[in-house]
């Protein structure tokens, strides 16, 4: 089964991601590191040449070329956005939306030169666009997990979710 983490940018995908994997003995995916070496390119340096939606289109394509594995995927906070994207992933897999407060997601995004919306966006302008996303997070998920407590007990929680 193939399973993967949606949220919000600094939810704590890729951490949460790797100790799930593990955990399963699956393998650990990051959709972002995946689309960086397919397209030899940085997220930023693809933003800025080839725009926003060139790199959604790219997403998708990679998500939708990982469902079927043994795999736990850690996607970008926009990949779950896609209601085609989604729809594929639930269809072959599992989504599991990290919740996650805004606060917590800021201290740990705020000024990581790798996230081309944070560094063009001020605290406010990321908070609405967390308001907004939240709603779709769930709309396209499988399971949601509040994960506010050690990436190893969200971990747990989501193992429990998926029995």
């Amino acid at each position: 089964m193939t399973i993967f983490l949606s949220g919000f940018m600094g939810c704590g995908k890729t951490t949460v991601g790797i100790i799930l994997a593990e955990k399963l003995g699956y393998e650990y995916l990051d959709s972002d590191e995946l689309i960086v070496e397919q397209e030899g390119m940085t997220i930023p340096e693809i933003f800025a040449e080839k725009g926003e939606p060139y790199f959604r289109k790219v997403e998708a394509e990679i998500i939708k070329s990982l469902c079927g594995r043994e795999a736990v995927v850690a996607c970008g906070g926009g990949a779950m956005l896609n209601d085609g994207t989604a729809d594929f992933a639930k269809n072959s897999g599992k989504v599991v939306y990290l919740d996650v407060p805004f606060n917590i997601c800021y201290e740990r995004i705020c000024g990581d030169t790798n996230r081309p919306i944070v560094m063009s966006s001020t605290k406010d302008e990321l908070y609405e666009r967390y308001k907004n996303r939240k709603p779709v997070y769930i709309k396209n998920s499988t399971v949601q997990v509040r994960c506010t407590s050690s990436p190893t007990e969200c971990a747990k929680e989501i193992m429990e979710s998926l029995c």
